[in-house]
């Protein structure tokens, strides 16, 4: 629990807080940490007058708070989920320290039954040409940066819901196999997906280290779930990002996610390519990689997704 959020030292009463415009259903004790959380960190003028319910993916509920002017978001969900928003922090203070702009953290905490994240609010539109640009320039960048030997992370965190390990490998198709590919695999056996995906799994597995043979490449800081609901712009036109999955690992697994489930802008590609090249072989390491992410939506989504696993792990295994 942070020592910042002390939710039972809130100093407004549960009748004024009551009062903030809707509670939308959340309990007095939960909103008055939050109320504390923005007076405590940001100062005591900026007293919470409402707050309303705004779509926040399929994990957590989210809220914007209205404070005299200044607003924000917090992320609630049960107790339990404690760890997805110290994961989250982590990943997005790890993303700022490389130059990324992302959401900054004004809290964390807990209280009775819940947990809860709160984000200075971004008003945020879609990527266009100069902001997609700027986007692809500024992720060149920190991959760039210097990251350390070692493939992996200090911690386990959460790819959406899904726990994501994140041991330290030597050898980047072990890392690929052993933290990424065969999780879900496991995963995916638990969850009774059809014997079929563990078969070309398993011959999948197998096949590592041909597919991956020769690619050792730089570790680099990668966000870990760059699809394109996971950025966007300011009115500005600087880009943003959020909700990461972070790791050290290959660059181009980034760069591979942003082709799928919709894709960037073409401009992103030319603003990356600006800063960076894109090593050969990428095309054919591409499917490997978003591999773990159409499993990961298998297993917490099934349908089409199976299918989609079979076809690319048939693709990989031609």
């Amino acid at each position: 629990m942070s020592e910042a959020d002390p939710f039972s030292s809130y100093s407004r009463s549960v009748c004024e807080l009551a009062a903030i415009g809707d509670p939308v259903g959340l309990p007095e004790v939960l909103v008055g940490a939050l109320d504390h959380a923005v007076r405590h960190n940001l100062g005591e003028d900026l007293v919470l007058e409402s707050m309303h319910p705004v779509g926040g993916g399929c994990i957590h509920r989210a809220y914007v708070l209205e404070c005299r002017g200044a607003r924000f978001f917090a992320k609630v969900n049960a107790a339990t989920r404690w760890h997805n928003f110290t994961a989250e922090e982590d990943g997005l203070k790890a993303l700022a320290r490389a130059g990324v702009t992302v959401p900054s953290v004004v809290s964390l905490g807990t209280t009775p039954g819940h947990a809860y994240l709160l984000l200075r609010f971004m008003d945020l539109g879609a990527l266009d040409g100069d902001s997609a640009r700027g986007l692809g320039r500024a992720l060149a960048t920190m991959h760039a940066r210097d990251a350390g030997a070692r493939y992996g992370w200090h911690r386990a965190n959460y790819i959406g819901a899904t726990p994501q390990s994140n041991g330290w490998h030597d050898d980047w198709a072990s890392f690929w196999a052993e933290e990424r590919i065969a999780p879900q695999l496991e995963l995916a056996k638990r969850n009774a997906l059809g014997d079929s995906l563990q078969t070309l799994g398993a011959r999948l597995l197998e096949r590592f280290p041909a597919l991956l043979a020769g690619h050792a490449p730089k570790p680099a800081l990668v966000h870990g779930d760059l699809w394109s609901g996971n950025a966007g712009a300011l009115v500005s036109g600087e880009p943003v990002v959020f909700d990461p999955a972070v790791y050290v690992g290959d660059a181009e697994v980034d760069l591979a996610m942003t082709e799928l489930f919709g894709g960037f802008p073409r401009a992103f590609y030319a603003g990356y390519v600006e800063v960076s090249p894109i090593a050969p072989g990428y095309e054919a390491r591409k499917p490997l990689y978003n591999l773990y992410h159409v499993l990961n939506h298998a297993n917490l989504f099934g349908g089409g997704y199976v299918a989609q696993a079979e076809r690319l792990m048939s693709q990989l295994l031609h």
